[in-house]
């Protein structure tokens, strides 16, 4: 029997304008296709993630993961060009997204069964709009951002005399810091300045050769950027040359610019080509960071095989 077509929706997160911060595929499944399938299709996308969605009827969920709420759920996987990951952002924030922007859940609310355990997306209202005439064209007008709330990710203490490697990938550049993420397992490496995360050009052949999942680079942002701190995500193991804006990296970077500059709400800018922007709560007492932002519905269409 002939599978059915499998909608999709191409989504830029962590942008109000298209063609700008990170882009995802999300595919929205009425039943579970097997693994071969999955990474087929994120081949086909060739982006930095494909996520699939499938919606969890209450009477499905194993008594471990029945919510107490009565918000709609979904599973959640996400993709690389080349493997299957724990934990994506900027694709849960272009899943959550098309999920509200196209009616098909009613609640303000919104739960993924992942990897990473049940994660949480929802609206919150923009106070910053106050009429969309204020927007340039293209940009989304909707008057909130979505909000995930997503397990810390506290960089910790880097014991290895493997730093000619890295070195070698940052040609030279200045180093400040450098800290292991425990989750992420990538390099969060601290250089002077903005302006050596902006006009950093990376070496993907002497990044493979460092230790950890990809390196993570940051700064201090200049005074007047209105930004906090600049970052930049490279992770070539995982497919992925530079990640736009990558969601999962600020689980990183909030714990560690918090402790530098004892503050616990940030504004992120993603220095990548495309850029991305990021606000940013670090909930200390319950080691959550709540990532919030917006997306650009860019493309839909159906996979027919």
């Amino acid at each position: 029997m002939a599978k059915k077509p499998v909608k999709y929706s191409l989504v830029d997160a962590f942008t109000k304008s298209p063609f700008k911060g990170n882009p995802a595929a999300v595919c929205l499944l009425d039943e579970e296709r097997d693994e071969k399938w999955l990474q087929a299709v994120a081949r086909e996308f060739n982006i930095s993630e494909t996520c699939y969605l499938t919606r969890i009827a209450e009477s499905e969920s194993p008594a471990s993961l029945v919510s107490a709420s009565s918000n709609p759920r979904f599973r959640l996987r996400w993709f690389t060009t080349v493997c299957e990951v724990e934990l994506c952002g900027h694709a849960t924030l272009a899943a959550a997204h098309t999920l509200f922007s196209s009616g098909l859940v009613a609640s303000n609310i919104v739960e993924f069964v992942t990897l990473s355990g049940v994660l949480t997306a929802k609206k919150i209202p923009d106070i910053s709009i106050a009429c969309a005439s204020d927007l340039k064209n293209g940009e989304n007008q909707d008057g909130y951002y979505i909000e995930l709330d997503f397990p810390t990710d506290p960089p910790t203490e880097f014991h290895s005399t493997e730093t000619s490697e890295i070195s070698a990938a940052l040609e030279g550049a200045s180093i400040v810091e450098i800290k292991r993420t425990s989750v992420g397992n990538c390099l969060l490496v601290e250089v002077p300045s903005g302006k050596s995360v902006i006009e950093f050009k990376p070496r993907f052949d002497a990044i493979l050769k460092c230790p950890g999942r990809g390196i993570i680079l940051a700064a201090v942002a200049p005074p007047d950027s209105g930004f906090d701190f600049y970052s930049r995500f490279f992770c070539p193991k995982d497919g992925i040359n530079e990640d736009p804006a990558c969601g999962s990296a600020h689980c990183a970077l909030a714990p560690y610019w918090s402790k530098k500059l004892g503050k616990l709400d940030f504004n992120a800018y993603q220095a990548s080509s495309r850029g991305g922007v990021l606000n940013i709560h670090l909930d200390e007492q319950n080691q959550r960071v709540l990532l919030r932002g917006k997306a650009v519905t860019v493309m839909e269409g159906c996979i027919l095989v």
